[in-house]
């Protein structure tokens, strides 16, 4: 079967430049999964492809804590192509691993500990590629024996953290307003140029911004924690954003999700070729999400 590349620079791995690489929608791998592993000459792969994939398919009727062991269990088995390799070191073990929420907690044995610097960073992102393929997966959290590495720069990962990209790979950019919470609880816009990369989309480079912090002093995500975009595209003037019904368990009941929904719409329009935004649950469109009425589109 054919390899999904995933493009990654290795040495902007080592500096970790944060852009954005979207989760595989489980829609699109009906059929299967994709289990992320490396090229067997990293220097080889300098300024190319590190990471490739090899497919593997989940039995049906899984629930979501066996599939992400399985899906490690495939991990730790390493690759069948034999130009590829593992990112996780012989010798691992899986100890547990655990979903609570939106978010995977992994744990693993001693063997783990002994990556550092880029090889720890491309287990790290393996791992977490390869578990929010899942749909109720938003976050992964890897601990060796039950404590965290205490020389990472981070504890918990997202895959829109893994795709590290340059500035030679900025292929454009956008002006956006960006809708943040302000410290009255209210939105705030704060102007910014997005960077646009190879592949890309306005609206994609939207939502990675608001995913991500603001620059304002103040402002914060009015996103909760463990939600997240599914999909996103646009046809004619019209946004679409497609939103999992599956998160909606994770979220307190108390968090201003219609906050969350006009801090999306609002962004989106902002952009020039945006003029509505329609918002869809798990592909169709629905009366409500959660408790806000999604039935008629936002428009500037």
């Amino acid at each position: 079967m054919r390899e999904r590349p995933l493009l990654v620079c290795c040495g902007v791995l080592l500096a970790l430049l944060c852009a954005a690489c979207a989760p595989v929608d489980s829609e699109t791998a009906e059929s299967g999964y994709q289990l992320y592993f490396r090229e067997s000459d990293l220097a080889a792969s300098s300024g190319g492809d590190v990471f490739r994939t090899e497919p593997v398919e989940l039995p049906e009727g899984l629930d979501t804590q066996a599939a992400v062991e399985t899906l490690l269990e495939g991990l730790l088995a390493g690759p069948q192509n034999e130009l590829l390799r593992g990112t996780l070191p012989g010798g691992t073990t899986l100890l547990s691993a655990r979903v609570e929420g939106s978010r995977a907690l992994v744990d693993f044995s001693t063997a783990y500990s002994t990556l550092s610097g880029v090889r720890l960073t491309l287990a790290d992102y393996a791992v977490t590629l390869t578990l929010t393929q899942l749909p109720e997966i938003t976050s992964v959290k890897i601990t060796v024996q039950g404590q965290e590495l205490a020389y990472r720069d981070k504890q918990v990962f997202t895959a829109r953290d893994v795709l590290l990209s340059s500035e030679e790979d900025v292929v454009g950019t956008v002006e956006a307003s960006l809708y943040f919470l302000n410290e009255e609880g209210g939105l705030t816009e704060e102007r910014r140029t997005l960077d646009l990369y190879e592949g890309d989309t306005q609206a994609a480079a939207v939502i990675r911004a608001l995913e991500g912090a603001p620059e304002t002093k103040g402002l914060a995500t009015a996103l909760p924690e463990g939600f997240r975009v599914r999909s996103v595209w646009q046809e004619a003037d019209t946004c679409y954003v497609n939103l999992s019904s599956v998160l909606l368990d994770g979220l307190a009941e108390d968090l201003p999700l219609g906050t969350a929904l006009r801090s999306l719409s609002q962004s989106l329009c902002s952009l020039d070729a945006v003029s509505e935004v329609r918002f869809l649950v798990d592909g169709e469109f629905e009366e409500r999400y959660g408790s806000v009425d999604v039935s008629e589109p936002y428009t500037t």
